[in-house]
């Protein structure tokens, strides 16, 4: 099983990236997919989930608006579309596999698999 995050880089204040999560070794409809940040001095939190086997997704509150979740069964693929990118999103972005979004939302421990993160800096 590998999840390989990548898409990250530096980008002005109000800028946008997107954000790309290849799976390999399950499908997406087994697992949902999260990603998490974590900035320095700081801890790792969720940002966003996707279950694509039923469609249902998460978004951090900070994040609604400005994030938008997908997934593409064909390429066993999770993007995160991330826009109006702000100081406060700079951080290293994770993606990782569990069975729901639930745990996502409250806690980084005890997701079933992790991909490396990929750095994104939004700076003028």
């Amino acid at each position: 099983v590998q999840l390989q995050a990548s898409g990250g880089g530096l980008v002005q204040p109000g800028g946008s990236l997107r954000l790309s999560c290849a799976v390999s070794g399950f499908t997406l409809d087994s697992y949902a997919i999260g990603w998490f940040r974590q900035a320095p001095g700081k801890e790792r939190e969720g940002v966003s989930c996707i279950k694509v086997s039923d469609g249902s997704t998460w978004y951090k509150d900070s994040v609604k608006g400005r994030f938008t979740i997908s997934g593409d069964n064909a390429k066993n693929t999770v993007y995160l579309q991330m826009n109006s990118l702000n100081a406060e999103d700079t951080a290293v972005y994770y993606c990782a596999a569990d069975r729901t979004c639930r745990r996502v939302a409250v806690t980084h421990y005890g997701m079933d698999y992790w991909g490396k993160g990929t750095l994104v800096t939004v700076s003028s």
